[in-house]
C-alpha cells in the first residue's frame, strides 16, 4: 500500500480526493488533513497567511500517524503567492517537520506540464486577475511559457467549491488559447476529478487540474506511476500495464 498524505485548506472540494482514490482502483490511499484557512479571500496577504508554517504544521503529526510516505500541501494559491523561492522554502519546512518528501500543488503543476511534454500553456483560473497573474509568473519562473491567463474574479474558495460541471467547462473553454499545448485549472477548491477526461475531449488537448496534479505529485515523490486515462493525459503518459487495453475511451482489464 502507498499512502500519500494531503494537507488541504478548509472545506471546498476535498471530496475530489476519495473520488480519485476510487478511480485509481489500486493500493493507493490518500488521507486528507484539513488546515485552518483564516480569512477565505483571494488576496495576497490572506493567502500567504493560509500557507504559513504555523498553519501547515498543525496537520503534520496526524499525517505522520496515518503512515504517509510523502505529503503534498494541496493548495495552489497558498504556495505560489510566496514566489518560487518562497514556495521552495515552504515545502522544505514541511519536509523537515514531517521527515518525509514534500511538495505543493504549485510545484505539481510545473512538474506535470513537463511530464506531458508541454512547453506552452494557458491558465484558466477562478481567482481574480491579479492572483491569476501571480500563478502565471510562478510557472514562467519554472521555464514554462504562459500564452494566456484568464482570471474569473471569484473572491472566496467557498464560492468556487459550489461550481458545477457546466461552469467548470465554461471556464476551461474561455481560458483556452490556440497556441496552448495544455490548459491549467489551478484551484484546489474547484471540483474537477470527475470531468478531466471530458474537458480534454472538449478542448482537444491535455487539461491539468489542481486536485489531479496534487495526487500525481504525491505519487511522483514516492516513484509510483499509475496508468489511469480517466484522470486525463497526465495519468496516461506511459504504456498501460500488462493485461490492460483502451479502445475509444473504454478501458478493459483482463
Amino acid at each position: 500500500m502507498t499512502t500519500i498524505g494531503l494537507l488541504y485548506p478548509g472545506h471546498s472540494a476535498e471530496d475530489d480526493f476519495p473520488r480519485i482514490e476510487i478511480m485509481l482502483d489500486s493500493d493507493i490511499r490518500l488521507p486528507l488533513f484539513h488546515t485552518a484557512v483564516g480569512e477565505d479571500v483571494h488576496r495576497v496577504e490572506a493567502m500567504r497567511e493560509m500557507g504559513s508554517a504555523e498553519r501547515l504544521a498543525a496537520g503534520v503529526e496526524d499525517l505522520r500517524l496515518a503512515g504517509a510516505e510523502a505529503l503534498v500541501w494541496a493548495c495552489t494559491g497558498g504556495s505560489f503567492v510566496y514566489g518560487r523561492e518562497g514556495a521552495h522554502e515552504q515545502v522544505a519546512t514541511l519536509a523537515r517537520a514531517a521527515g518525509l518528501p514534500a511538495s505543493s500543488t504549485s510545484f505539481a503543476f510545473a512538474h506535470a506540464v513537463r511530464e506531458i511534454g508541454a512547453t506552452r500553456v494557458a491558465v484558466a483560473a477562478t481567482y481574480p486577475e491579479d492572483i491569476a497573474v501571480l500563478f502565471a509568473r510562478f510557472l514562467e519562473a519554472a521555464g514554462i511559457e504562459v500564452v494566456a491567463t484568464r482570471g474569473s474574479g471569484i473572491i472566496t474558495a467557498a464560492e468556487v467549491g459550489a461550481w458545477d460541471e457546466r461552469l467548470v467547462k465554461e471556464l476551461a473553454v474561455a481560458g483556452d488559447h490556440p497556441d496552448a499545448e495544455a490548459v491549467l485549472l489551478p484551484h484546489t477548491a474547484l471540483h474537477t476529478a470527475a470531468y478531466v477526461r471530458e474537458l480534454e475531449d472538449l478542448l482537444g488537448k491535455p487539461v491539468l487540474t489542481a486536485n489531479q496534479v496534487t495526487v500525481w505529485e504525491g505519487l511522483r515523490l514516492v516513484d509510483r506511476r499509475i496508468w489511469e486515462p480517466a484522470l486525463g493525459a497526465l495519468f496516461a503518459t506511459r504504456e498501460p500495464p500488462p493485461g490492460v487495453t483502451e479502445t475509444r475511451g473504454i478501458v478493459v482489464r483482463e
